[in-house]
Parts: C-alpha cells; structure tokens; sequence
C-alpha cells in the first residue's frame, strides 16, 4: 500500500513497484487507508508523512497501536531529511524511513530490504 496525498509521487512509486512485480494499493489520504485495511492485509505500507487531514505518524501511530495492524512494516516516505525527523518518524513506529525524491535505481531494492 501507498498513502501518499501527491499524484506524481504516488504514480511514480505505484509504477516503479509495478515494474518489478508488486501489487501496489494506492491511496491519498489516511481516511482511505484506514477503509482498505479494513478489508486488506498489505505487507508494507509507504507511509508519507505530510497528508491532509490525519498525517502518516498518526496514522503509524493508530497502525501500530491496534492489534490488527499493529505488525503491517510501514516505511515513512518524507522530504524531511534531518536527524531529528528521522528520530520522530521512528519514535511514532515506522520501520523504516525513505526520503523524497527517491532515487529510481535503488527504490524498489529498498523495499525488498525492508520486507525481508
């Protein structure tokens, strides 16, 4: 899954995981996240941090405090690239942490990582 309120990244991840054989759940914002999951167990989500309405970290948050969801990994998409951003996409509980613009060459290589 990919919650991403952006439609250029969005389609530019949706495409490069297709490419290589994932099957990719898009979604523009946390309310629609929340209603797929409701149906669907995802592997992974992509996890942007600056959504409207209900942001990727309190999404995280809700992920991963409900016992449903709380195991799904969820990587945090952001153009926040400090330390101190890192630190709090990791303290809210994503897994692991992909900074924007992603590189093309080595994306999809990044989320076979974070999925083994």
């Amino acid at each position: 899954m990919v919650v991403e309120d952006n439609s250029v990244n969005l389609k530019l991840a949706k495409d490069l995981l297709e490419l290589d054989g994932f099957e990719v759940w898009p979604c523009t914002d946390a309310e629609t996240a929340l209603e797929r999951l409701k149906d669907m167990r995802p592997d992974l989500i992509l996890m942007d941090v600056a959504l409207p309405g209900i942001d990727g970290l309190e999404l995280t948050r809700m992920l991963k405090g409900d016992h449903s969801t709380e195991t799904i990994r969820i990587i945090a998409l952001t153009a926040f690239a400090m330390k101190a951003d890192k630190d709090r996409v990791m303290e809210a509980g994503c897994d692991g942490y992909i900074t924007k613009p992603v590189d093309t060459r080595k994306f999809t290589q990044q989320i076979l990582e974070f999925l083994k």
